[in-house]
């Protein structure tokens, strides 16, 4: 017997009741192919259910779930966001504190003081808050920026070019100017404890 022309194996053409389908046999359309946060205003899904889903992920300031959540509020009803932001807070489900504690978890032990300031700023947290915080990380910058240091050059500058080179390096990170005067100057006397 002469083989079938068509009937390789693997060739996905069948004389079945699935033929003229295409190579998806077996597979399942996607009934909806957009994640949660791209679905539209019209999709039925509460700004609660919204916000849920993005603080499941990750923890949001305030300000952030608001800026988040303001495309999906509906015009009749401009005041749902604040009161959806209230009752998501009092159920502690969103907390500013929460998140400034995790953001700082997050980038303290690799940033300095400034740029961790600077994103919680950009986060909309309360400058009282933003205040303490700045003190807690003051106390900690210099261990921190010994400890990029160390993982990062772990040696004393050559020259002055590489002094240029590693404390351009740490101020970018966002350490202040008198820790690193600090971390490279003990280089250069060697009085750096290791």
């Amino acid at each position: 017997m002469s083989p079938v022309p068509g009937a390789e194996r693997g060739s996905g053409q069948s004389d079945g009741p699935d033929a003229g389908r295409g190579s998806g046999q077996g597979k399942r359309a996607r009934t909806n192919p957009k994640p949660l946060s791209f679905r539209t205003a019209g999709s039925g899904l509460s700004l609660k259910m919204r916000a849920v889903g993005l603080l499941s992920r990750r923890e949001h300031s305030r300000a952030e779930l608001a800026r988040k959540l303001a495309p999906y509020v509906d015009a009749d009803n401009p005041d749902e966001l604040k009161q959806v932001l209230d009752a998501l807070e009092r159920e502690n489900w969103q907390s500013d504190a929460r998140f400034a504690q995790s953001l700082i978890h997050r980038r303290a032990p690799r940033k300095g003081t400034a740029l961790v300031i600077q994103e919680l700023r950009q986060h909309g947290l309360p400058d009282d808050q933003i205040t303490q915080i700045r003190e807690q990380l003051r106390g900690t910058e210099f261990e921190r920026a010994r400890t990029v240091w160390q993982h990062k050059f772990n040696r004393a500058p050559a020259d002055r070019a590489d002094y240029a080179r590693q404390f351009r390096f740490l101020a970018s990170r966002g350490f202040s100017s008198d820790c690193l005067r600090r971390i490279l100057g003990e280089q250069d006397s060697g009085t750096l404890d290791e």
